[in-house]
């Protein structure tokens, strides 16, 4: 399954063309490795994910064409959430 998919079917992000433009700007990893929106994952897979103001790493379970809202929370495990410290944070 594309990562720009499964991303928006196991709901961690919510749009899968939001998903692709994150992929495009080099904020995906899977295995460590800069991925494209059209990057296949498989279960296993660690995908890390740098949002503004966190980095999200998961390890995929299993993957599915859909999923319910409260199935979603299930085709991952959550690895570790960070908060990214900025810069301009320092100064306080």
């Amino acid at each position: 399954m594309r990562i720009d998919k499964y991303l928006k079917v196991s709901r961690l992000i919510k749009r899968r063309t939001m998903a692709k433009e994150l992929a495009e700007k080099g904020r995906i990893d899977v295995n460590g490795q800069t991925a494209k929106a059209g990057t296949n994952v498989k279960a296993g897979d660690e995908l890390t994910i740098r949002f503004g103001q966190k980095t999200v790493t998961v390890q995929v379970d299993r993957l599915e064409e859909r999923a319910r809202k409260d199935e979603a929370a299930t085709l991952y495990t959550l690895v570790k959430e960070e908060a990214v410290k900025r810069p301009e944070d320092d100064w306080l």
